[in-house]
């Protein structure tokens, strides 16, 4: 019996230190290495190299990989400091540090791996941390926008910032003024595009779902629609950052504790700064024929 106590309490105190490790320093050592990389690998022809193909599915490219690898050594040491949890990777996939456990760690390296590949500025790094398995569970989010050098962050029940500074959800006076569409392939994005046309006077499309969440967290974006079904490593950060900023997000027909973060799971994400303007948004996005 004492061995089972002794084996308990080890996993409560690993995953106790790993949720409560100074996750706006980690996160900000990895975006000093990435940022590194960003400078070294400069132009489209020496980003578009790739690496086998990720856990997620999609061809890896070797920014992604040294990307991650940076997350990765951060993990590393967080392990070797005792904490116990399992690391959800685009590239790697599950992996488990300490005795694994509950605690989930939701790494998107590059969120807009296009985007950087082709030197547009908008992409970003993307970590949640959650106490269990779904987007309900989420205790932390921080998304940094390599574009505009912003980083975006949240702690459940304390509100979301901007660069260290309170920021909140607020719909354009005008209604949907600016909406921004995701996966924004032409063929999906027509029919939704003219089921929002008496709506939404602008669209944008950014390229990063992570920088669409934590924009209409900021009050930049009035609303913003997915159109496929999305992965936690892309929205598991962004989503509380937007909920914890007044916002709301819906995950199609689940609940958010039924919206889990096990890397093969997908699901459609509508996010906006008001319910009525999320009603008229996940309207679109079934009227255009997404499910």
């Amino acid at each position: 019996m004492s061995g089972i106590s002794s084996g308990t309490e080890q996993a409560t105190a690993g995953a106790e230190l790993a949720l409560g490790a100074d996750w706006p320093a980690i996160c900000r050592r990895i975006v000093a290495a990435q940022r590194g990389i960003f400078e070294e690998v400069r132009g489209i022809d020496a980003r578009t190299q790739f690496e086998g193909v990720g856990e997620g599915g999609d061809h890896a490219l070797v920014i992604d990989r040294r990307c991650e690898d940076e997350v990765f050594a951060e993990l590393e040491a967080l392990a070797k400091a005792g904490a116990s949890f399992v690391a959800v990777s685009e590239e790697r996939g599950e992996v488990s540090f300490g005795g694994g456990g509950e605690v989930r760690v939701v790494i998107d390296p590059i969120d807009g791996s296009l985007n950087a590949r082709r030197t547009i500025p908008f992409h970003s790094l993307s970590i949640a941390v959650a106490a269990g398995a779904s987007v309900s569970d989420v205790v932390f989010g921080y998304v940094y926008d390599f574009g505009a050098g912003e980083e975006f962050a949240a702690r459940r029940g304390e509100g979301a910032t901007l660069d260290g500074q309170p920021t909140a959800a607020h719909e354009s006076p005008k209604g949907l003024e600016v909406v921004g569409i995701e996966a924004a392939k032409p063929e999906w994005a027509v029919p939704v595009l003219e089921a929002l046309a008496p709506d939404v006077y602008r669209f944008r499309g950014i390229g990063s779902l992570a920088i669409n969440l934590a924009y209409v967290a900021a009050g930049r974006l009035d609303g913003m629609v997915s159109l496929r079904d999305t992965r936690s490593v892309d929205i598991a950060a962004g989503q509380l950052i937007l909920r914890e900023a007044g916002g709301v997000v819906r995950f199609g027909e689940l609940e958010p504790e039924r919206a889990g973060l096990g890397l093969e799971e997908r699901y459609p994400v509508v996010a906006a700064a008001s319910a009525a303007g999320l009603e008229k948004l996940e309207a679109a996005r079934l009227a255009g024929g997404r499910r």
